[in-house]
């Protein structure tokens, strides 16, 4: 079965050559690591067996953020890998692990010569994957060299359930070569069992998302709002906007100003590269408007742009309400769960579907809602600072919505 796998998967790469190509030439992105996840890896493990997690993009790159630190502090020792597939995650994860893992780099191709050459690198004892990447080859491989792998956080829309159904013969076979899987709900278990993983392998976890922390103390946050000089104005972020939506987001803070005439907001546009594309945007508005980058402030501002790179995670800790971008476009939208960690509500557009349990959990608890245009964005925006039972529920559910989900992190290292 391995090898008409692996046949197939290289007849496939070279009919989709003249495509692959062409992607390489148009999109540097899909170039990223291609000799490195061929094969061509460099690391000296100085004689020690490793333990590997996977991360495919920057969600799953964020999401075992707090797996990898815990499992460091209990095995100090171990020497860590971390891989992604994509460019970005391969960024976040080299500044996320830069202090905790021996090495960040590209999980390879599925080709056995590229496994291979993986395993003979890194000669991984433990290889944990960041929810459902399902790698036929390097699975067997791993099995015949005595490898144990693991899924965590692991997911199955209806949607991919019904396509993996079709091949569930031929799954079946790779599944039972992991040690375990640990799925984030019932549902995602009783998929991977109908999938033909035998019930023994098959685990609920809960969600890694929701083990994170806050992560500033009251001084620290006190100094945030001096620095900003938020007095009691009204506090609105929009982050991670991207094209197409700093506009929507302009034009529903007139309404707000309209309402409120000391209406804040902060813009963070999710790539650095469009900030003064953005800033622009913001100057025609006819408001007050500054960067952050600039040390300005609320008192003479009416919008500052966050131009500066690491503080969007703290500065939820200082607004009222956040809209959380990528959703009113196809980008799939961003982790609203770094706004409620602060006890803070969130709103975003329809298109969620990189969080999408995520946000499940979170619109059902009623701390974050759900909007379709942005008429609707407005009125809810709006409503929140008009309605304060409202608003103080939504923060309330937001601190529970953590107290009910968390403890993934221990429930998994203890059987890992």
């Amino acid at each position: 079965m391995l090898i008409i796998y692996n046949i197939v998967l290289i007849l496939f790469a070279i009919v989709l050559l003249p495509v692959i190509l062409l992607a390489f030439i148009i999109q540097p992105k899909f170039r990223a690591g291609f000799w490195t996840k061929l094969g061509f890896y460099k690391f000296d493990t100085k004689g020690k067996k490793s333990v590997v997690f996977h991360a495919v993009a920057v969600g799953e790159t964020n999401a075992i953020k707090e797996l990898v630190k815990q499992y460091r502090l209990k095995r100090p020792d171990d020497v860590i890998i971390v891989t992604t597939t994509t460019k970005t995650g391969q960024e976040i994860a080299k500044k996320v692990f830069k202090d905790i893992a021996n090495d960040v780099t590209y999980y390879p191709y599925d080709f056995f010569f590229s496994v291979l050459s993986f395993i003979n690198t890194y000669k991984p004892e433990k290889v944990i994957i960041a929810e459902t990447e399902i790698w036929p080859c390097f699975v067997t491989l791993a099995k015949l060299f005595g490898i144990k792998v693991y899924t965590v956080n692991g997911r199955i829309s209806p949607h991919s359930f019904d396509g993996y159904k079709k091949i569930k013969m031929f799954l079946a076979s790779v599944l039972n070569k992991y040690e375990k899987i640990f799925m984030q709900t019932d549902s995602d278990a009783e998929r991977m069992k109908e999938m033909g993983a035998n019930e023994d392998k098959v685990f609920v976890m809960g969600n890694l998302k929701f083990d994170i922390e806050q992560n500033l103390n009251n001084d620290e946050i006190n100094s945030l709002q001096n620095d900003l000089k938020t007095r009691n104005y009204r506090i609105f972020i929009a982050a991670s906007t991207h094209k197409g939506e700093d506009e929507i987001v302009l034009s529903v803070f007139k309404k707000l100003k309209e309402k409120f005439a000391d209406a804040k907001l902060l813009l963070a546009p999710r790539h650095p590269q469009r900030n003064d594309e953005v800033f622009e945007l913001m100057t025609k508005t006819n408001y007050k408007c500054e960067k952050r980058s600039n040390k300005e402030n609320f008192e003479n501002n009416d919008i500052i742009l966050l131009d500066t790179m690491g503080e969007l995670s703290k500065l939820f800790s200082i607004c009222h309400i956040a809209f959380i971008g990528g959703s009113f476009s196809s980008t799939g939208g961003h982790n609203p769960l770094e706004a409620n960690i602060w006890n803070k509500p969130v709103i975003s557009g329809p298109c969620t579907f990189n969080f999408k349990d995520v946000y499940k959990i979170v619109t059902e608890k009623n701390c974050a809602v759900i909007v379709n245009n942005e008429q609707e964005f407005a009125q809810q925006l709006i409503s929140f600072y008009e309605d304060k039972e409202k608003y103080n529920k939504y923060c309330s559910n937001a601190k529970s919505v953590f107290d009910e989900n968390r403890g993934a992190i221990s429930y998994v290292l203890e059987r890992i």
